[in-house]
């Protein structure tokens, strides 16, 4: 039975690479195996395991799984409004110029990700630029290389702040970092932003020309966008100051936006219900990973991840450090990090930060490594596990340059 759920979980895997192959939606055969895993487990209970060892398994996986859900649907609940009103996409109008060349317009895009993701957490920081990429109607072609950047740059400026990457909490709360060392990943991620853009740039630096239909923004949509803006910067206080989770601050944000809405459309009877903008959240993003942590999940269960640690017996810290951020494009990086601090390995401060580093940014290897990568597959249509990975050697090679840039400075300053 072990093996055979090793089986389904590798061949949900393989299913969404080949997902234009067999047509076969990602969403779908994701959730099915996913759970399909776990009636198998519950039918079928493993050696020294009953089905109250499973229900118990299930249960924390389930608690996990619905704090990043209710999380997702605030932040994309906001991104539906704000991209219905047109808000979104009027910022862009007046942010860029009329016409504006590949390169600078990838510079700004990549920048602009990296400074929001550090400012606020990944999913939304994915949410907000990949709507702008959206909305900027580039080639498929281009719209590929740009995601690609972007979830790159997503989870490089993620990892310096404790409320961008799961993981870099983890490591901080486990007392491995402080804060102080944290604000050192920040140029080394630059680093491996601009490493990545000069490997894009390539080729001509044609001028896209973005239309202009430029129109009054309603102060109506302001509220609600400064209501935005105000949970993003709450969610990051209340999560440093008084450890409130991350996903309660957002559910608060989101039901004053509810009341707000109300009392901004109270004389207007024809108005949409505020309820209704959730029907334009993609649930085929939410289900497709619900899919992938049930099968990730399984894998923690089946002891996968026990023999991780070993990596740091037969090879350097360093390296043992590097190899875990690659391992984290296949498998979900909080996982591998709870393994590494639950083994008790011995690590000086340069080398956990290096780990912090390899955690956030190892998962842009591959489209499924990360959320920013997932949320992108959904709302990208040009987007594909095989479309990406034609970027994978440009990403190895960011990723590279910035680990070593973390590398030089652990070493230097700490």
């Amino acid at each position: 039975m072990h093996w055979l759920l090793l089986c389904l979980i590798l061949l949900a895997f393989v299913l969404i690479v080949i997902e234009d192959v067999v047509h076969i939606n990602k969403a779908k055969s994701t959730l099915f195996l996913g759970t399909l895993v776990w009636l198998l487990a519950f039918m079928f209970p493993g050696h020294g395991t009953d089905t109250a060892a499973v229900q118990a398994q299930l249960n924390e996986n389930l608690l996990e799984i619905a704090t990043l859900w209710l999380f997702l649907m605030a932040a994309m609940t906001f991104v539906a409004y704000l991209n219905q009103q047109g808000l979104i996409t009027q910022l862009v109008y007046r942010a860029l110029p009329a016409r504006i060349g590949q390169r600078q317009l990838m510079l700004l895009m990549a920048l602009l990700a990296l400074v929001f993701s550090s400012l606020a957490d990944n999913i939304t920081a994915s949410l907000i630029m990949l709507s702008l990429l959206a909305s900027l109607k580039l080639k498929p072609r281009s719209m590929v290389k740009y995601a690609a950047l972007l979830v790159f740059a997503v989870n490089s400026g993620g990892v310096s702040l404790i409320t961008g990457d799961v993981t870099t909490l983890m490591i901080f709360l486990a007392g491995k970092v402080a804060i102080t060392d944290l604000f050192l990943l920040i140029p080394a991620a630059l680093i491996g932003v601009l490493v990545l853009l000069a490997t894009l740039m390539t080729g001509g630096n044609s001028e896209i020309e973005i239309p202009r239909f430029r129109r009054p923004i309603a102060g109506r949509d302001k509220v609600i966008a400064g209501l935005f803006l105000l949970t993003i910067v709450s969610t990051l206080l209340f999560s440093v100051f008084f450890s409130i989770p991350p996903v309660l601050s957002f559910l608060f944000g989101l039901a004053v936006m509810f009341l707000a809405y109300q009392f901004l459309y109270r004389d207007t009877p024809s108005r949409q219900s505020v309820l209704e903008y959730m029907r334009d959240i993609e649930f085929d993003t939410l289900l497709f990973f619900l899919g992938v942590l049930l099968l990730v999940g399984m894998l923690k269960e089946l002891s996968v991840l026990d023999h991780l640690p070993q990596l740091y017996q037969i090879m350097p810290v360093v390296a043992a450090n590097y190899v875990v951020g690659l391992l984290s494009a296949l498998v979900d990086n909080v996982p591998l990090t709870a393994a590494i601090l639950k083994s008790g390995i011995d690590m000086d401060l340069a080398d956990w930060m290096c780990l912090t580093y390899a955690t956030g940014v190892g998962g842009s290897l591959l489209i499924i490594g990360s959320a920013a990568g997932v949320i992108a597959m959904s709302k990208i249509e040009a987007l594909s596990f095989v479309s990406y990975l034609r970027y994978m050697p440009r990403l190895l090679l960011a990723y590279s340059a910035g680990y070593g840039a973390v590398w030089v400075m652990g070493r230097t300053f700490v």
